[in-house]
């Protein structure tokens, strides 16, 4: 007599199976999703007036209300043999083709032989007080390294020119591009051609639009 031998069926194989294929088939979709995301949905390029800053008292400030005008965007200090010179020389442009449709921001910043120690508030008191600006003076930043302020390193990546010391500036577009760089050292006449350039294009659109 032969003995009985029973077999049983594998009861879990298949439900195992199927749900191992069910979960490489959701994480293809996934993959296939983000890559389709990364391809077709990127993310919109910043512009320069498209972020916020603080103002010298440390409230949140957006930079949108200069859009459709040329800033000159440069970075202070007000003990730095090139602080005279500068604070005159943009207190004059500013008083010249702004405010309407031109403005001189200024971000001071203590990176460059530690030459902007004071407060931000103290830093706008002595920029009023001994050079009567009439441009806004924002808070304190860091221009340079991982603590960078992103409306000041979107101004470096797009010019790819990185400051080196104080009073670089980068002029900007109503658009919120960069048009154009200087250094410290280079005289404010060699700015102009470029601010009124912008100017005559803010007039004739605005002229266009009527």
């Amino acid at each position: 007599m032969e003995p009985l031998t029973t077999s049983y069926p594998l009861k879990y194989s298949v439900p195992k199976t199927r749900v191992f294929v069910v979960f490489l088939s959701m994480l293809l979709c996934t993959t296939i999703l983000c890559l389709l995301q990364l391809r077709f949905f990127k993310p919109k390029i910043k512009d320069f007036y498209s972020f916020e800053v603080k103002d010298s008292r440390g409230r949140i400030i957006s930079l949108e209300k200069y859009r459709g005008k040329a800033t000159l965007v440069v970075n202070v200090a007000s003990y730095c043999q090139y602080t005279d010179k500068n604070y005159i020389a943009l207190q004059e442009l500013h008083r010249e083709f702004g405010p309407s449709h031109f403005t001189v921001l200024a971000f001071p910043c203590n990176q460059f032989g530690e030459s902007e120690p004071g407060s931000s508030q103290e830093i706008e008191s002595f920029a009023k007080g001994n050079y009567g600006v009439t441009f806004p003076v924002f808070h304190k930043i860091k221009i340079l390294g991982s603590e960078a302020d992103p409306a000041f390193k979107f101004l470096i990546d797009s010019s790819k020119k990185e400051p080196r010391w104080n009073f670089w500036k980068y002029l900007v577009s109503p658009e919120g591009k960069v048009v154009k760089f200087w250094r410290p050292e280079e005289p404010i006449e060699s700015i102009k051609p470029e601010v009124i350039s912008l100017i005559r294009q803010i007039i004739m659109k605005k002229r266009e639009d009527l």
